[in-house]
C-alpha cells in the first residue's frame, strides 16, 4: 500500500522560513515525479512545485518562484519544500503527490501540473503565516 506522510508545517511569521517533508512507502520512490500542492480554506487546490523523478528538472507557480526549493533524496524516500520568505498568503494546507506513471517526462510546467490528477497524495499538513 503506498502511503505518503508530509510533516514540518506549522505557525510562522511573515519572512520566515519552513521545511516539509514528505516520505513515501510502498512504492519504487526514486521511479517517481513528486509535487506539491496547496489548498486554502475557500480556494481550490493548487500547484506549488514539482521535481522529476530523477531530480533532473523542477518547477514551481510563479507565486513561490525564487522563495521556495523543491529537491529529493531518494535514498531516504523523501521529497522536501524549503519555503523561505514566507507571506500570510502561502497559508494552506499542503499535500505532496506522487506523479500517476513512473518515469514520466516532465518537460513542462503543464506537465508537472498534471500532477494534479494522480491518485496518491499525502495527508496535508498546515502552514500558517502569520504577518
Amino acid at each position: 500500500q503506498v502511503q505518503l506522510v508530509e510533516s514540518g508545517g506549522g505557525l510562522e511569521q511573515a519572512g520566515g522560513s519552513l521545511r516539509l517533508s514528505c516520505t513515501a512507502s510502498g512504492m519504487p520512490f526514486n521511479s517517481y515525479g513528486m509535487g506539491w500542492f496547496r489548498q486554502a480554506p475557500g480556494k481550490e487546490r493548487e500547484f506549488v512545485a514539482a521535481i522529476s523523478w530523477n531530480g533532473g528538472r523542477t518547477y514551481y507557480a510563479d507565486s513561490v518562484k525564487g522563495r521556495f526549493t523543491i529537491s529529493r533524496d531518494n535514498a531516504k524516500n523523501t521529497v522536501y519544500l524549503q519555503m523561505n520568505s514566507l507571506k500570510p498568503e502561502d497559508t494552506a494546507v499542503y499535500y505532496c503527490v506522487a506523479d500517476r506513471l513512473a518515469y514520466r517526462p516532465l518537460v513542462s510546467i503543464t506537465a508537472a501540473q498534471a500532477m494534479g490528477a494522480s491518485n496518491t497524495w499525502g495527508q496535508g499538513t498546515q502552514v500558517t503565516v502569520s504577518s
